[in-house]
């Protein structure tokens, strides 16, 4: 971490001034506001932070942002908070020309606007201007920006183009003088001399212009900086140092790590290499980082075995260590059944076609030739025979080989709770997490009841999720004459009044989702409930996945693999962006080793699987789309060239779309303009 300490002493020093500032007496919380994105890895970073500022005693406000028009209105809002001093963003502003008028550029100077956001390619202006009022906490990436800095700086500071006209103009003049004195020389017998005399002006004139202002750019050189920045910005979105790893970063510089600290910066990069935001290589480079801490702030602490278990349970009702340990790519499997665990990896999936009876028959002979009986892979984990559990891995390393699946797992982390609950690996807390943001409220959704699989035998084990601490209420919170399973009838207001009504409710669940989630970092019992609503998320998922690919509705258009989900029992929780890339990853999964790749555009020369998923919204009268760009190979990662294309396809046909999200690759668009719009997506960027 030497250069990124480095990099880092500059913020440190920012940071010191700023608690200086903020123990002040009179400082109110208002002047200091961080904005969350509702991503694992901002909330991960905005706990961490939240943690820092509590120690030094400075009051601040944590907003929820769900995309690009609640900040525009946030932005408004702020204009008018006089006593506004810091500003954070996490996970988002990055692309964002911050030092506009239409942003920040119209604060009082004293706004220091600070940018931690993972998402890739950063504005340049925000990154390279004078405005002091904005700070961009990079990891090193600007660095290796030379070339685009060069030419950035050489667009923005070089004079306007009126004052070549006006040259120009003066320089045609002086040109039709040249031309009548060459007319009187030729009369006059001497061609030669004209000849001379006609390249020499102007020769003349463009030297002394670049003399006079060697900042002056040619035509041609403002044509190759403007291919350059443009090449930056049409190369794709893609991720850097997660928002978790630069507090991380900054705790260490200020020497206040601690065991919580670390474990929410593992929760970060956890999160970015499972939603394959980050390679396995970049994934491996960090996790050797955070071992060296968990070595350092966890001594004469043994660390989990190969079979992917904490060995050893924690030693006291306080043990809160960080254990390394290995995990398997089996979704929740420590506190599911080993069967379901795999049934519903999209490892798994991609190896065996599970979607289909031949597939699941597959499972089955897998499991038969490890020796576990249908009974025990089909009990949850922690009832197993312990001699089964002890063997796991040297039995799946002796013979999922023979299935094609040679990368069961990788290197990864666990946590102790003390004697609270067993100890929870960095993959199931971001599984958990991720579910609370997704699908904590505003949906109905039924979880299974621990130890009644499949609902029971007679009366049933299934129950509707109910949020840890909150009551169940549906819209208008009316419990009379609601169907089993159903929405309780609303009232019908006027139109206006319905409108606003329902957005308020909408906005009001996803606060929820967030705050649920956040608390939950710091509450063990309300994460390990979240585990079951995982599990639930990811049943339809598989539903979802195989219903399409059974009724073989993946259509290949130009190369790209479009999915419309239109109809089925889990459709409106796919109205939900998170949720809805669930399916999308799932589905890139599931088809990586039976499709062919392509290219979105010609921008790159390496192949991959472009997949556009589009889930219908049936009471706001949308379609919700996802666009994927992923690798043909398993843990490698492709820049996503998706936003990009939906802004062009856009504009070529005049659909009616909106962005919801800070992802760019995600959009809303009404029912009628979908088609039209997927044709002319598939058609190819315009070049």
């Amino acid at each position: 971490m030497t250069d990124a300490r480095t990099r880092f002493e500059d913020a440190a020093r920012t940071y010191d001034i700023l608690a200086t500032h903020r123990r002040a007496p009179r400082s109110a919380a208002s002047s200091l506001i961080m904005l969350v994105a509702p991503d694992a890895d901002a909330l991960c970073a905005a706990r961490m932070l939240a943690d820092l500022l509590k120690q030094d005693d400075i009051m601040h406000r944590i907003i929820p942002v769900s995309g690009m028009n609640e900040l525009e209105r946030i932005r408004d809002d702020l204009v008018a908070t006089a006593e506004l001093r810091t500003l954070i963003m996490l996970n988002m502003g990055a692309i964002l020309d911050l030092p506009s008028r239409e942003w920040f550029g119209d604060f009082p100077d004293h706004l220091r606007v600070h940018i931690i956001d993972a998402n890739r390619p950063q504005n340049l202006a925000s990154l390279f201007g004078p405005d002091e009022k904005i700070v961009v906490w990079d990891d090193g990436g600007a660095e290796q920006l030379e070339e685009q800095r060069k030419a950035w700086e050489g667009l923005a500071y070089a004079p306007e183009e009126d004052d070549d006209d006006d040259d120009d103009d003066d320089e045609g003049d002086s040109e039709e003088d040249v031309d009548e004195e060459e007319e009187d020389e030729e009369a006059n017998g001497s061609p030669s001399s004209g000849k001379r005399r006609r390249s020499s002006p102007s020769t003349k004139r463009k030297r002394r212009k670049v003399d006079d202002d060697p900042n002056r750019l040619t035509r041609d050189e403002r044509e190759l900086h403007s291919a350059v920045i443009e090449k930056y910005y049409m190369a794709g979105t893609f991720y850097g140092q997660a928002a978790s790893s630069t507090i991380y970063i900054l705790a260490t510089v200020l020497t206040r790590t601690d065991n919580d600290l670390l474990w929410f910066a593992i929760l970060g990069l956890t999160y970015q290499y499972t939603t394959s935001r980050i390679s396995r290589n970049t994934y491996d480079r960090y996790h050797a980082i955070y071992e060296n801490e968990v070595r350092r702030l966890n001594k004469d602490i043994v660390e989990g075995g190969r079979n992917g278990n904490v060995s050893i349970n924690a030693r006291g009702p306080d043990d809160n260590s960080i254990r390394v340990t290995e995990e398997l790519r089996f979704m929740l499997w420590r506190h599911w059944n080993l069967y379901d665990a795999m049934m519903h990896s999209g490892y798994v999936a991609s190896k065996l076609g599970i979607w289909r009876e031949k597939g699941r028959k597959r499972l089955h002979g897998l499991l038969a030739k490890m020796g576990f009986s249908t009974i025990q892979s089909q009990q949850p984990y922690s009832h197993m025979d312990m001699s089964l559990k002890k063997d796991l891995h040297a039995k799946l390393e002796s013979i999922t080989p023979e299935y094609g699946m040679v990368e069961l797992s990788y290197a990864s982390f666990a946590r102790c709770c003390g004697y609270r609950s067993q100890p929870l690996s960095a993959a199931d807390s971001i599984e958990a997490v991720s579910a609370l943001l997704d699908a904590a409220g505003g949906v109905h959704l039924e979880i299974e009841i621990e130890g009644a699989r499949n609902g029971g035998e007679w009366f049933g084990g299934g129950r509707v999720w109910q949020a840890h601490g909150q009551q169940n209420r549906w819209r208008d919170d009316e419990q009379e004459n609601i169907p089993p399973g159903g929405q309780p009838a609303a009232r019908k207001p006027d139109a206006e009044e319905g409108e606003e009504e329902d957005a308020k409710k909408q906005v009001q669940w996803w606060v929820r989702n967030f705050w649920s989630a956040f608390d939950s970092l710091n509450d063990i019992t309300q994460l390990r409930d979240a585990l079951r609503l995982s599990m639930s998320l990811h049943r339809a998922v598989i539903r979802a996945g195989s219903a399409l690919i059974d009724k073989r509705a993946i259509r290949t258009m130009r190369g790209h693999r479009v999915v419309l989900l239109t109809q089925g029992p889990d459709l409106p929780l796919f109205a939900s962006p998170g949720a809805l890339a669930r399916l999308a990853r799932w589905l890139v999964d599931a088809m990586r080793e039976r499709v062919s790749g392509t290219n979105v555009s010609s921008q790159t020369k390496k192949k991959s699987l472009p997949f556009v998923v589009a889930a219908l919204d049936e009471r706001e009268g949308t379609y919700l789309v996802v666009g994927i760009n992923a690798a043909l190979e398993f843990g490698d990662v492709r820049k996503n060239e998706f936003g990009l294309a939906f802004l062009d396809a856009k504009e070529r046909c005049n659909a009616r779309t909106r962005h919801g999200t800070f992802d760019s690759n995600v959009l809303e668009i009404k029912k009628e303009d979908l088609e039209l719009f997927l044709q002319t997506l598939c058609e190819g960027v315009r070049r």
